[in-house]
């Protein structure tokens, strides 16, 4: 396969050239260098690392974290990568549980919310538009 130009990498993978080169400057995708015109290259290596980074991106991981990772794997840091992974992994796990504990918060205030002033809702607050309240509608509007 004839290598890439970070615009064909861009076509293939539906990835953004901008967070392409956000990638390639982290070390992130493998390249070739640059061609003479000094376009980027990166031969079909590129297309794995990009499905792997969104694979790991879809999994709630961090670019910081994917980073972590592949610099500890490149540097044989002698950790092995499926426990590092595994724990990035509970990290990402406990981030998107901590998301869903902040949405039933916000779900139990709209039902709330809903509750208090259902007569205004749905009426549109009167003829005068007054909600409970409201200091516009006089005392005890």
């Amino acid at each position: 396969m004839r290598p890439m130009t970070i615009g064909q990498l861009s076509q293939r993978t539906d990835v953004p050239v901008k967070t392409l080169r956000e990638y390639t400057d982290l070390g992130l995708i493998y390249t070739l260098g640059r061609s003479p015109a000094n376009y980027r290259l990166s031969t079909a290596d590129a297309l794995w690392c990009v499905r792997w980074i969104g694979e790991l991106r879809g999994l709630g991981l961090t670019v910081a974290e994917i980073r972590e990772l592949t610099t500890a794997y490149l540097e044989d840091t002698g950790q092995s990568f499926g426990p590092a992974l595994a724990q990035r992994l509970r990290a990402a796990r406990e981030r998107q549980l901590a998301r869903i504990a902040a949405a039933e918060q916000t779900l139990d205030r709209i039902d709330r919310f809903e509750k208090a002033h259902r007569a205004e809702l749905a009426d549109g607050g009167g003829s005068r538009g007054c909600w409970t309240g409201d200091p516009r509608c006089g005392v005890g509007a």
